[in-house]
């Protein structure tokens, strides 16, 4: 009983805590939607702009195109010399990066609030005036080949989510990763690239947040300046293929010669971000792995020390999901043995409610989490941006809290039922290569 009343404390101090945030949104006239969150209390500032294009928007012979862009628009532009975006960014004390996955591009830059001007002026100029010739093409070729030797290919382990992808996904776009095959990037022309920018890099396919210390009224004078004038792109439909349930188990392997000690990896295939199920996951997630004390590590790793690494991944996408299970054995324990063991776990979920102190204590990760996300301007304005683009609903940064408070024990134990069952699962064996022969 006393536990219960500190997890309600908790609650309710994360609950005071936490502000609500406040923001207005518009469009341009050329159907840029802009949102604006104004907090003076600290002279920093974030812009950025969200476009609407992933991995899943590419051609299956031209993969890897969105991540690509990533490194192509910051190439230059026709106001911006090759290789001097970084360093105006550095000199007027600013950071900034990118990001891509499967459903957007994101970039971003954080700077001291004198320089908001500076910062949509970079970014109309990424959207407007961006170089796109073969000699940025071929740079930046380079460039994307070195990641993936660096970040897939020679990275221990780097090629799992490619292997659980093309196992789990037949139709959908989403079997592709991310980072794309070169031998597709190689055999684009620079016509692709330019038609690829042209189709995807427009305002009404984007997202401007100007989130920190600014006055409303220069600032939506400024965007209209810097972005009025940038021409309204075609609009983009989108249909693709559906995956038929899966209700066999799957099984495969995987080989990689970068690592010595074998993996199981276990996969489901789940709904979209829109889906309220995908968040009951990500609290199924927490409650299985995140952390020593959760259910898989403290009977896998502490226990019976079968496994000496063990986690899941909640893949939270538009259109599908996945929720990867992984874990690294001890000693001789085989694989079979793990796969085991988590089913165990996964099976309780499905036939007894969890404990009201592990409901507490997952109610109070979510609270903190919920928290933590809306810390910093550059938090808060990625929010802002995804939550409007990809879940057509800005005022989630304030009320998706609301939604991880109402699930309930029961509603987890249903979700379990639903989607993590043994015939709905692939079971990835992820070995060393010399294995191959065996």
């Amino acid at each position: 009983m006393k536990s219960l009343l500190v997890s309600a404390m908790c609650l309710s101090i994360f609950a005071g805590i936490s502000q609500e945030v406040a923001f207005e949104e518009y469009d341009l006239d050329n159907d840029l939607h802009v949102i604006l969150h104004q907090d003076n209390t600290a002279p920093l500032i974030s812009i950025s702009v969200l476009y609407h294009v992933g991995s899943k928007d590419e051609d299956s012979q031209r993969t890897g195109f969105a991540h690509f862009f990533e490194h192509l628009l910051f190439e230059g532009t026709e106001n911006i010399k090759k290789g001097e975006w970084d360093k105006i960014v550095s000199s007027n004390g600013g950071s900034g990066n990118a990001t891509t996955d499967e459903d957007r591009t994101y970039y971003y830059e954080v700077f001291p609030s004198n320089n908001l001007e500076l910062g949509l002026w970079l970014e109309s100029e990424r959207m407007l005036h961006p170089v796109i010739n073969q000699k940025g093409v071929d740079t930046q070729n380079e460039v994307v080949k070195e990641e993936k030797r660096l970040r897939v290919d020679n990275s221990p382990y780097g090629k799992f989510i490619e292997n659980i992808k093309k196992n789990l996904f037949q139709n959908h776009p989403y079997k592709e990763t991310v980072i794309g095959k070169m031998a597709d990037l190689d055999a684009a022309t620079l016509d692709e690239f330019i038609a690829f920018k042209k189709k995807f890099y427009s305002p009404n396919n984007a997202v401007l947040v100007i989130a920190g210390d600014f006055e409303k009224d220069n600032a939506k004078k400024l965007i209209s300046d810097y972005f009025k004038d940038i021409p309204k792109g075609a609009e983009i439909t989108r249909n693709f293929p559906k995956e038929e349930p899966i209700t066999t188990e799957i099984n495969a392997k995987a080989y990689d010669s970068n690592i010595q000690i074998p993996a199981s990896m276990i996969a489901y295939r789940t709904p979209g971000l829109r889906n309220r199920d995908s968040q009951v996951l990500e609290m199924i997630s927490t409650y299985l792995s995140d952390g020593p004390s959760s259910k898989l590590y403290k009977k896998m790793v502490d226990d019976e020390k079968q496994a000496l690494q063990i986690g899941a991944i909640p893949v939270t996408l538009e259109d599908y999901g996945m929720y990867i299970i992984f874990a690294l054995p001890v000693g001789e324990t085989g694989l079979n043995t793990l796969n085991n063991s988590i089913e165990e776990e996964v099976e309780k979920l499905r036939t007894d409610l969890i404990s009201e102190n592990d409901y507490q204590k997952l109610q109070n990760k979510f609270e903190n989490q919920f928290v933590n996300s809306n810390s910093s301007v550059e938090g808060i304005a990625n929010s802002l941006a995804e939550y409007y683009m990809l879940y057509g609903d800005t005022s989630l940064i304030n009320k998706e809290i609301e939604v991880y408070r109402s699930i309930t024990r029961e509603e987890i134990q249903e979700v379990a039922q639903k989607y993590l069952k043994p015939n709905q699962r692939l079971v990835l064996e992820y070995l060393p290569e010399q294995n191959t022969a065996n």
